[in-house]
């Protein structure tokens, strides 16, 4: 399969990808700028030249994929003893992250608060899992990008979800939202969690959560109440879009993180003479 044709089949199922072009050529490289691969998690499709420079590229790509990171990469090799080659070239690589959905979100609750909060979240960069046992709480028309899932054993699908997942609990039932929040809190591995409540409720679910052991350092890191305390309001849209903002404001400072970690610039990588055109 062609790269042109595996990207349009990759984005139509949503899987996420990156795109490796070989930008720069200098010297002796196995093939010519312009070449390009696609990456999967599992997969590649085309090549930009085999040996240990395509798996270099590949793991660096894999490395983004696995970190969810949406920002674009540069990456110059030399093709000599480094990478076992003997072209003795050199290459400057572009990787471009595509369908990578920067936040796997689950909402729990298909109530007044949830059928608001969801459109939202859809509307985002984000792939999102809505998850309630009651199926007639849910509208007929799931937004696009959102899984519906109608399960008994809700708290089952908290372990569902990969490390660094989002997680906003709203149920119609107290007791469940706390079996929830003693799961979610026991994988320590969230971005963010947010349980829908008062200060009343939070101080109840402290005080259980530490007869069950969890560490209050782990408990400190819920947010409930939820949703920016700038954004005010009572109605279920005006909850949704603070805890939308919430979510928007804490991906944004995450991913923000990740773009200061000192990747090269364009310019750095291109030769002197392309260097005007950046």
């Amino acid at each position: 399969m062609s790269w042109i044709s595996a990207l349009a089949e990759l984005q139509q199922q949503g899987q996420p990808c990156v795109l490796v072009t070989i930008i720069e050529e200098r010297g002796s490289t196995p093939r010519n700028a312009g070449s390009k691969m696609v990456v999967t998690a599992e997969r590649l499709f085309e090549t930009i030249g085999g040996g240990n420079l395509e798996y270099k590229a590949m793991e660096l790509a894999r490395e983004m994929l696995s970190s969810r990171n949406q920002d674009t990469r540069l990456e110059r090799l030399s093709l000599g003893p480094s990478l076992g080659q003997c072209c003795g070239g050199a290459t400057v690589l572009l990787f471009e992250p595509m369908g990578q959905p920067q936040a796997q979100i689950a909402v729990f609750g298909a109530g007044h608060v949830g059928r608001a909060l969801v459109p939202l979240l859809a509307s985002l960069p984000c792939k999102v899992r809505w998850i309630d046992s009651r199926e007639n709480e849910f509208p007929g028309q799931i937004p696009a990008g959102v899984d519906k899932v109608v399960e008994d054993e809700v708290v089952d699908e908290v372990e569902r979800m990969p490390a660094g997942s989002y997680f906003i609990v709203m149920t119609h039932n107290h007791q469940l939202d706390l079996e929830l929040t003693a799961a979610i809190l026991k994988r320590n591995d969230f971005a963010y969690y947010g349980l829908i409540g008062s200060q009343t409720k939070r101080a109840k679910f402290e005080h259980r959560l530490r007869d069950r052991g969890v560490d209050p350092a782990v408990v400190a890191r819920m947010r409930c109440p939820m949703g920016l305390a700038e954004v005010k309001g009572k109605l279920p849209v005006e909850i949704a879009v603070s805890i939308a903002s919430e979510v928007i404001a804490t991906y944004n400072a995450a991913f923000g993180q990740e773009n200061k970690k000192g990747q090269p610039s364009v310019a750095k990588l291109l030769p002197a003479s392309r260097r005007s055109q950046v």
